[in-house]
C-alpha cells in the first residue's frame, strides 16, 4: 500500500485520515507540522517538523497538504516545493464521481460529495462533505467548496475561491480569484476578484466591513 504523510495536524487532519482509511488506497505513514520541534515515531507513524519533507520526497511516499485555510495552503506548497505527482488524492468512497470529472493532485473530495460530468477539479482544492458540483463546472487550485454547498452547471470558481457553507451558485456564474461567498449565500451574478459577498441574492460587503 502506498504510504502517504499529512501535512499539518488539526481538525482538518482528521477528516482527511479518516477519507485516507475509507479509501484504502494509502497507509498513513505520519504528519508533518512546525509544532514539533524534531523527529519522532508513535505506533509505527512518525511526527516531525515540515522541514522533514526533504528527507521523505525521494522514497516512495506521498503527500496531502491537510490545511483547510487556502492562503495557508497554497503557502506551504509554494513553500515546499515538491513536484505534484508527490501529492496524493483523497476520494471517500461515498462520493459520487462522475467518470468525466477531472481530479488535480493534492485534492481531497469527502463524504457524498457529487462532481458530475464534465466538471474540472485542479490541484489543492478541497471538495466538503455532501458538497454538489455539476456539469461542466471549473474549480481551480487552492479553492474550498465548504460542506452543502452547490455550484450548478457551467459555474467557474478561481483560484483560491472559498465556497461558504450551504451555499449555492446559479449556472454560468464566474466568481474572482480569492474570493469568499458566505455561508447560505445565494449567488446570481459574478463576483469580483478578492471580494466577499453574503445573503440573498448575495451581495458584495467589500467597503462595509468594520462599519
Amino acid at each position: 500500500m502506498k504510504r502517504v504523510y499529512l501535512i499539518g495536524q488539526g481538525g482538518h487532519s482528521k477528516v482527511i485520515k479518516d477519507i485516507i482509511e475509507a479509501q484504502n488506497v494509502y497507509k498513513i505513514a505520519g504528519y508533518l507540522d512546525d509544532k514539533f520541534s524534531s523527529l519522532k515515531e508513535e505506533h509505527g507513524s512518525i511526527f516531525a517538523p515540515l522541514s522533514y519533507v526533504k528527507e521523505l520526497q525521494s522514497h516512495d511516499a506521498f503527500f496531502i497538504v491537510s490545511i483547510g485555510d487556502n492562503r495557508v495552503r497554497k503557502k506551504i506548497v509554494e513553500r515546499i516545493a515538491l513536484p505534484v505527482e508527490k501529492y496524493a488524492v483523497a476520494i471517500h468512497p461515498s462520493a459520487v464521481i462522475s467518470p468525466s470529472a477531472q481530479i488535480g493532485h493534492g485534492t481531497v473530495i469527502m463524504a457524498k460529495a457529487v462532481l458530475n460530468a464534465s466538471t474540472i477539479i485542479e490541484d489543492h482544492v478541497i471538495v466538503n462533505t455532501a458538497s454538489v458540483i455539476e456539469h461542466d463546472s471549473f474549480i481551480e487550485k487552492f479553492s474550498h467548496v465548504s460542506p452543502g454547498a452547490i455550484l450548478t452547471g457551467n459555474v467557474t470558481c478561481r483560484e483560491g475561491v472559498h465556497i461558504g457553507a450551504g451555499s449555492s451558485v446559479i449556472p454560468n456564474i464566474v466568481i474572482g480569484q480569492w474570493s469568499v461567498v458566505g455561508a447560505g449565500a445565494s449567488v446570481i451574478r459574478d463576483v469580483d476578484q478578492e471580494d466577499t459577498v453574503v445573503g440573498v441574492p448575495a451581495k458584495s460587503i467589500k467597503g462595509r466591513v468594520g462599519k
